[in-house]
């Protein structure tokens, strides 16, 4: 996959298939729309372009959080091997002001010569949010492509949403936000070096710091899986700042794994959260902490025994 960050740098694929939006998470309702512009490029042979709206420029400038349900180098990865290109468009002044028109005319018929366009029935885009399913409807005669408005996807009684995934991540209901997902909710990135003070205990940790325009759910331990070198581990993993030990207020995702006794320093990781087991929590001294993560590790093994049983 080509991935590329502005619409200046994109280069000329000829004829496309394209899907828009802001495809924060990737839920299954975003997958809905990649595979159909993938099932077009096996039937066509176009090229396939997923065109991202990256939000972050206006969040910065509104003064807004970054609260993302995955980073952009989360849905870089994510979307690898699945689609041609990934441009991301940074939501700049001048996409913020460009016309619905002038956006279909110049950027999805000029830039991407789409023969195919594939959207969800509520994305909306130019100035004032005017465009929508209805407007590429009528441009589509004359801009020579055919439009594909896919229904969304329910968990539930409720429509597939980023929003609807947020607050269920915000709640550390993690079944229902890898359900709409299609996947497990993810933190990635590099392992870095801690205290040691878990390992001094007996209990080995690998350190990572969640990307700051990521969302994420409430502190506490987790049930976990990481990937190192390729390899899955069970394990499970501390989300906070460990008041216990430390005074600190930087987030901190700590993991422990089953079976794993190797250098993970320097190494990209990814960590999946399956379960939300108990709340972070200070303890009263490091001896009642030891305690607790010993009956976090039992309780870890058994719920990883029973799940495959």
């Amino acid at each position: 996959m080509e991935y590329v960050k502005g619409l200046e740098a994109y280069r000329d694929l000829g004829r496309t298939a394209v899907t828009l939006g802001k495809f924060d998470g990737l839920h299954r309702g975003h997958q809905k729309l990649i595979h159909k512009v993938s099932s077009l490029k096996e039937q066509y042979g176009v090229n396939t372009v997923v065109f991202a709206f990256d939000m972050i420029p206006l969040y910065e400038r509104l003064g807004l959080p970054r609260d993302g349900i995955m980073s952009n180098e989360e849905r870089r990865r994510l979307l690898d091997g699945q689609v041609d290109v990934l441009l991301e468009c940074p939501f700049t002044e001048e996409i913020c002001h460009t016309e619905a028109e002038a956006f279909i005319e110049q950027v999805i018929a000029g830039i991407f010569h789409a023969k195919y366009v594939v959207i969800g029935t509520d994305f909306r885009f130019g100035y004032e949010h005017r465009g929508n399913a209805r407007m590429l409807a009528e441009f589509a005669g004359r801009c020579g492509y055919e439009l594909f408005v896919e229904e969304k996807e329910n968990y539930g009684q409720r429509e597939i949403s980023s929003t609807y995934v947020k607050e269920e991540l915000k709640r550390g209901n993690m079944e229902a936000v890898n359900d709409m997902l299609g996947y497990s909710y993810t933190i990635a990135g590099k392992v870095e070096y801690g205290m040691q003070f878990r390992r001094t205990l007996g209990f080995p940790t690998i350190n990572v710091h969640p990307a700051k325009e990521k969302l994420l759910p409430p502190n506490g331990v987790y049930i976990t899986s990481v990937k190192i070198d390729g390899i899955w581990y069970d394990g499970i993993g501390n989300l906070g700042v460990k008041p216990t030990i430390t005074e600190g207020k930087q987030m901190l995702m700590e993991s422990h794994l089953f079976g794993y006794d190797g250098d993970a320093y320097g190494k990209d990781v990814e960590i999946r959260l399956h379960e939300f087991h108990r709340p972070e929590e200070k303890f009263a001294s490091v001896e009642a902490m030891m305690e607790q993560i010993r009956a976090d590790i039992a309780y870890g093994k058994e719920r990883f025994v029973h799940k495959r049983g």
